[in-house]
């Protein structure tokens, strides 16, 4: 038997007219000189600049003197060392003084891909035989730095897709909350970094905020745990001066303080690099509720992810009570290390984003189940690279074991095989859709079915991809390559939007029962 794919008319492309504000770093001397020229100018020419700035930009931006007023505030400490009172200067001079710390940047004029879909929170307003849907994108600008962006649209009953009008005056989120932390869990989760081999990236330190802490070398006959735990028992140089609860602000703050310390070592720069680091993986985020979702950005804040937010996986998870929460588990990325990380949403404005911690929360590609499994959370994830694992877990946000799930078996899956989003619950089992590579780094996307009460035990895995790149889909800024981060089921049908070529995206569906029977007809 045969699987019926039949591929939707519908691409979305990156548009390079979609733009945030973004602040521009400049090194403090270049940003006194410019503040000092500002100042030096009358008022009269002041007014003009500003007139022109907002004429110019005030229709591609939701407040842009806001944003300047924003960006002014993150260069106003240059002001107290020329020794001027920000308080002396006029709304003008400030938001004249914000706007050349102010960049535009293109969300998406790189590339628009590795889709992810669920059903919208909001169903009110259409027929009883549609769905409204929320696709989740990763966009790529300049720098290739990635970010979680959005389109809203409604299935009819056939499964054709109405996209609902895209926003242009995109945004990042207004608040950005930072996490208040348990002094003992943080050491935890720094002997966790420690015990894991965790490789960080430092080049998110400017030289100013390379710190120093006291020696830590292990004096003679020190046991080989002690050594193994040492930077963890020095972080109490910062930590100690903490209370039990502390703030992000606390601990920078501490680490301003131990920076002044003349000696350092390697390891101590290590150590402090990693409670940043750790520090800053934790926060939440709230967007305006007149922004339409298309309009909402999640660009990287921390630095674990300042190179890049990559392949979102969201699911609509049912919790035991029925209280829903939308998850996404995704990948970040700072030029050398990734870090998979959780999303947490119930309405789409506010998010609250985690690390995911254990000894197997690595590599990419980590997908939830949308419920628990014999009272545990489950997901899917790809340790080595390689296979297809699954872990359970009484914690939605430390793994520590997995087992292989699947092997590479076929021609087209020898490279490796991956999940392409979360499974998919239905009434035969787990419907996995995975990725597989095979020769010439190809991509293609296939389907295996699981037992609903025990995810271990393959009923059915298809002998044939379902869906490879044809001569339109294979060309673009990585070839041959189809990939999603998540399908849904929609009228008896599959829905499975997919990535071309790492370039633009499309959707196409599959008759569920016919999919089912084949799968369960392959079964080993």
């Amino acid at each position: 038997m045969q699987v019926t794919v039949n591929r939707r008319n519908i691409i979305f492309s990156p548009d390079p007219s979609r733009i945030i504000a973004r602040f521009l770093y400049l090194s403090d001397d270049r940003s006194a000189e410019i503040i000092r020229k500002v100042l030096a100018m009358p008022e009269k020419e002041i007014s003009t600049a500003m007139s022109q700035l907002l004429r110019g930009y005030s229709r591609r931006h939701r407040n842009i003197s806001k944003v300047f007023e924003k960006y002014f505030s993150r260069v106003a400490q240059i002001l107290e060392k020329m020794k001027v009172n920000e308080e002396d200067l006029t709304l003008q001079q400030r938001a004249l003084i914000g706007s050349y710390f102010t960049m535009e940047y293109s969300i998406e004029s790189a590339a628009f891909f590795n889709p992810s879909i669920v059903a919208h929170p909001d169903q009110s307003e259409i027929r009883s035989d549609e769905m409204r849907v929320i696709f989740s994108f990763r966009a790529t600008g300049e720098g290739h730095i990635s970010s979680i962006v959005f389109r809203s649209g409604i299935l009819d009953k056939d499964n054709n897709l109405t996209i609902e009008p895209v926003g242009k005056m995109l945004a990042e989120a207004d608040v950005i909350k930072r996490n208040v932390y348990d002094k003992k869990v943080f050491k935890k989760k720094l002997k966790d970094l420690h015990d894991q081999g965790v490789t960080l990236n430092p080049t998110f330190l400017e030289k100013s905020d390379v710190v120093h802490v006291q020696d830590t070398v292990p004096k003679p006959g020190t046991s080989e745990i002690e050594q193994e735990h040492k930077a963890v028992i020095s972080s109490a140089f910062i930590l100690d001066k903490l209370n039990d609860s502390f703030t992000y602000g606390d601990l920078m703050r501490n680490i301003e303080i131990a920076r002044k310390n003349p000696e350092t070592t390697e390891d101590q720069i290590k150590l402090i690099i990693q409670m940043m680091w750790l520090a800053s993986s934790h926060y939440e985020i709230h967007f305006s509720i007149d922004s339409a979702i298309s309009e909402r950005v999640i660009f990287p804040i921390s630095a674990t992810e300042q190179k890049g937010i990559e392949d979102a996986r969201f699911v609509k998870f049912t919790d035991d009570d029925g209280e829903i929460t939308y998850y996404a588990t995704y990948t970040a990325y700072d030029g050398m290390a990734i870090l998979p990380k959780l999303i947490s949403t119930k309405d789409f404005y506010d998010f609250k984003i985690l690390p995911l911690n254990g000894e197997i929360a690595q590599n990419k590609g980590m997908a939830l189940f949308p419920r628990k499994i014999n009272g545990k959370y489950a997901m899917l994830c790809r340790i080595d690279g390689v296979n297809n694992y699954i872990a359970y877990s009484d914690s939605i946000n430390i793994w520590r074991e997995a087992k292989i799930l699947q092997e590479p078996k076929y021609p087209w899956e020898l490279v490796q095989i991956g999940n392409s989003g979360s499974p998919i619950e239905t009434e035969e089992g787990w419907l996995i859709i995975t990725h597989a590579v095979g020769p010439m780094r190809e991509y293609s996307l296939s389907a295996s079915l699981y037992d609903l009460n025990n995810p271990e035990i393959e009923i059915g895995r298809l002998n044939k991809p379902l869906l490879t790149p044809n001569e339109t889909e294979r060309e673009g800024y990585v070839p041959n390559v189809l990939y999603s981060c998540g399908s849904i089921i929609h009228n008896d049908e599959l829905v499975i939007p997919y990535a071309m070529s790492d370039d633009s995206s499309t959707y196409a569906t599959v008759k569920l029962r016919e999919l089912l029977d084949v799968l369960k007809n392959l079964k080993n």
